[in-house]
């Protein structure tokens, strides 16, 4: 999801991008965004990439049954082009048909990429919920304990019709 859906709601061609690099990024890596959030790893998804895209270690970053399939400057390209389209500011992210372009001619050249944002990084249900509490020590306590979170940790929308 990107990240102006996830923080303001706004939905546009440029949502699909920052959707379309998270899926390359999972085929290249193997690993679901989601399953990094579960696990023990310090880095997500994001972060990996661009760890690995910046030290020049893309063949760590590959899936490693996608290892000996695949050429080094291969592997950095996709990486690159992912990390294009998952910039946290939509007018960064190239059009779907530039990433064609990308992906079929090495003659286009590419931006350079700058850090994703993480936005999850170091927050759990529990200790959102604790932080929310003391900010509101004012306000009935059975509101903010009772917050849906999902299994990746991003609160879960409810809808109210108008």
């Amino acid at each position: 999801m990107s990240p102006e859906y996830a923080m303001r709601g706004q939905f546009s061609v440029k949502s699909d991008v920052f959707s379309f690099g998270i899926l390359v990024l999972e085929i290249m890596s193997g690993k679901k965004r989601t399953n990094l959030y579960q696990s023990e790893h310090a880095d997500d998804l994001l972060s990996l990439a661009w760890k690995n895209w910046t030290e020049q270690t893309p063949m760590e970053f590959l899936d490693p049954t996608l290892r000996g399939s695949c050429s080094r400057n291969e592997v950095n390209r996709c990486i690159q082009i992912g990390l294009l389209c998952v910039q946290e500011n939509p007018s960064d992210r190239p059009s779907m048909a530039t990433i064609a372009l990308m992906l079929n001619s090495y003659s286009v050249t590419m931006s350079m990429p700058r850090q994703p944002t993480s936005f999850l990084r170091g927050r759990s249900p529990d200790r959102l919920c604790r932080r929310l509490e003391s900010d509101q020590s004012t306000t009935d306590r059975s509101t903010t304990s009772s917050i849906p979170w999902s299994v990746n940790e991003i609160s879960i929308t409810e809808l109210h019709p108008r």
